[in-house]
C-alpha cells in the first residue's frame, strides 16, 4: 500500500476521531457558573486544545494500526464483511 494512503486514511481516522473526544471532559460556561458577555451559555468554559489533539492523535494511532493490522497484515476487507441484505443482481 502507498504510503500517501496510509497517512490519508490515519488522517480520516483522525478527524472523525476528533468529534468523538470533543466532548469528553468539557464543561460548559453555564455549568462554571460563568458566562462571558456576548457569548453562548453552551460554551466551552475552558478549551483544552493540546489535551484534545493529544488524545485524539493517541486514539486515532491506535484505530489506525487495529485497521491496518487487519486489512493490509491478515486481509481482512469489505467483503469479509457477512452480507445481509439480498443480492438483486
Amino acid at each position: 500500500m502507498p504510503i500517501f494512503s496510509v497517512f490519508a486514511i490515519y488522517f480520516i481516522i483522525w478527524w472523525m476521531t476528533l468529534f468523538i473526544v470533543l466532548p469528553i471532559g468539557l464543561r460548559t460556561q453555564a455549568e462554571e457558573h460563568d458566562v462571558v458577555p456576548g457569548s453562548v451559555e453552551s460554551a466551552p468554559a475552558r478549551f483544552r486544545a493540546l489535551r484534545i489533539f493529544g488524545l485524539t492523535t493517541i486514539l486515532a494511532a491506535v484505530i489506525h494500526m487495529a485497521w491496518y493490522m487487519l486489512s493490509v497484515r491478515y486481509g481482512y476487507g469489505i467483503d469479509a464483511i457477512p452480507q445481509f441484505a439480498p443480492k438483486f443482481y
